[in-house]
């Protein structure tokens, strides 16, 4: 098996990662056209709430979406400030996780009614549509180990927000509940496509016609929700429990976590030959690097 020099990684290995990761499919970051400068221009126009990150030293990042006046409903700028946000985090080189959540105790309640009246024709929405869904894709693919930390309500788009997450933590009061139905809908962002591959096609099949609430009890039982944070903490709380539970995941070597998630993403979305093919390639990139030559100093794989 032909091995990448120590610590230096070939530069096609270089750019395959980079094709796949950043420039593939119909979710490329670095790709616009003209009817997405379009959408960009209409969602402007209906501003109002934020979406803030913050990078902490740690590698952990939290990002926040808030506009608690409106539960924290995606306005049209905040969908823009989300996938800005998004650009930021794929070249944060130094990250290894990330806590998505809502502001002031409750996590998101989709889109800003205001925001949706004004792309009611089919062609706009079905615009806005591909624009969430290609943001919420990368987020997905991020090469950082994700949580969303749902407190409070997530309702329709914040439902499927919660599923662009690697992993949701609940706290005991929280609800998920997919309520496109009740708004003669359905998940347009995504959200549908990753709810089945999370908790099956019968689950997402009920959740969905349904429009059922998740309750951490049912989230724990179809799989939805990976853990139920013990109390019903204040919101600062519930973060440092997030962190914790996160953290299990993130020690160690950035590049080595950040390696970990994009095996996990190409044996997700590739055929398995071409996945094997990029696991081999990312291989390459953490072989003979800092990480594993100080473990084989340490003998750590005997111990």
């Amino acid at each position: 098996m032909a091995l990448c020099a120590a610590g230096r990684p070939l530069q096609n290995t270089r750019n395959a990662l980079g094709r796949f990761f950043k420039q593939s499919s119909a979710f490329s970051s670095n790709t616009s056209n003209p009817q997405e400068e379009e959408i960009r221009q209409k969602l402007r126009q209906f501003s109002g709430g934020s979406i803030d990150l913050q990078k902490q030293e740690s590698g952990i990042a939290v990002m926040t979406v808030n506009n608690p006046a409106l539960m924290n409903a995606f306005s049209g700028s905040m969908m823009i400030e989300l996938e800005e946000r998004v650009s930021e985090l794929e070249t944060w080189t130094e990250g290894k996780g990330l806590i998505v959540k809502g502001s002031a105790g409750t996590f998101c309640s989709g889109s800003d009614l205001n925001a949706v009246r004004a792309t009611s024709k089919p062609e706009d929405g079905m615009k806005m549509c591909m624009f969430m869904q290609k943001t919420l894709t990368r987020l997905l693919r991020l090469p950082l180990i994700s949580v969303a930390l749902v407190e409070g309500k997530a309702l329709g788009g914040g439902a499927e927000l919660t599923t662009a997450c690697d992993f949701r933590l609940m706290t005991s009061d929280a609800v998920i509940q997919f309520v496109h139905k009740h708004m003669g809908l359905v998940p347009g962002w995504g959200g549908a496509a990753r709810l089945v591959q999370i908790v099956g096609s019968q689950n997402a099949l009920q959740l969905l016609a349904g429009a059922k609430k998740v309750d951490p009890q049912l989230g724990r039982q179809i799989g939805l929700v990976d853990e139920v944070l013990s109390l019903s903490l204040a919101s600062e709380n519930s973060l440092m429990e997030a962190e914790k539970w996160l953290s299990q995941f993130t020690k160690g070597s950035a590049p080595v976590i950040r390696a970990v998630k994009k095996v996990v993403v190409s044996g997700r979305e590739l055929p398995l030959e071409e996945a094997l093919r990029t696991e081999k390639d990312i291989f390459g990139t953490v072989w003979g690097g800092p990480a594993n030559l100080e473990a084989l100093a340490r003998k750590t794989k005997h111990k």
